[in-house]
């Protein structure tokens, strides 16, 4: 009998271990830092303005987040800002790269069950030695079938990853809290998306759920933790 989904891949930060938190946590550093110079909703917006405009150039990860940061003082500031205020800009991006990894419920439980059966992939965006630290860390590395880290998760990059460690999209499924990177991606793919909501999700990662479920023969799911996700690929067989 023939098996609908061969390959199952994961997403990493804010599906299978905490990140946003520890962004948001320095976000309200920053804006603490520099109340002197503009309002946090503004500061807000603005580093937000930055991290789209810069995204390009600096990729996903924790480095372009305080270059951005650093970015939007000197904007603000009109270029006044203190360099001490710089300076804990970068000590605080430092802490976050050695934070501690934190798993979020389910998620071993959920890797151990599906790779019994399923090859499975861990396919993350972010800056190289980051993502593999964490996932050093997260001690979940040896369930793994494959790694991949890349700049950005689009149909056709899911297309080649599929088709390197799997057997094609189409018989392939991508679970992840990002609806713009992890599940509209996959299903245009051909393949499975399930969507795993995390109370953080940075504003770069929303999209609307995909309209029409139709279109997508069933292949959208949304499910609120790791651990309804071993029903779903037993129901797909």
């Amino acid at each position: 009998m023939t098996q609908n989904l061969t390959t199952i891949g994961f997403d990493a930060d804010d599906t299978l271990w905490e990140n946003e938190h520890f962004y948001k946590m320095t976000q309200e550093r920053f804006a603490d830092l520099l109340q002197d110079f503009v309002d946090g909703g503004d500061l807000e917006a603005r580093l937000l303005e930055a991290e789209r405009r810069n995204l390009g150039q600096y990729g996903f990860g924790i480095k372009g987040f305080v270059l951005s940061m650093i970015e939007t003082a000197i904007e603000v500031s009109e270029e006044r800002v203190p360099a001490a205020v710089i300076s804990q800009l970068i000590a605080a991006g430092q802490e976050m790269l050695r934070h501690p990894i934190e798993l979020l419920p389910q998620a071993e439980e959920a890797v151990k069950e599906i790779s019994e059966n399923h090859r499975v992939l861990l396919i993350t965006k972010g800056d190289l030695l980051d993502q593999e630290r964490k996932l050093a860390q997260s001690g979940l590395g040896e369930l793994f079938d494959g790694v991949e880290i890349v700049s950005a998760k689009t149909s056709g990059v899911y297309r080649t990853i599929f088709d390197r460690h799997g057997d094609g999209a189409d018989r392939a499924m991508m679970v992840g809290n990002s609806m713009a990177s992890d599940v509209r991606p996959a299903l245009e793919a051909g393949g499975w998306g399930v969507f795993v909501p995390h109370n953080l999700t940075w504003a770069v990662e929303h999209a609307e759920p995909p309209e029409g479920h139709e279109s997508y023969h069933g292949r959208y799911h949304e499910i609120g933790d790791l651990s309804a996700l071993g029903e779903i690929v037993t129901q797909i067989g």
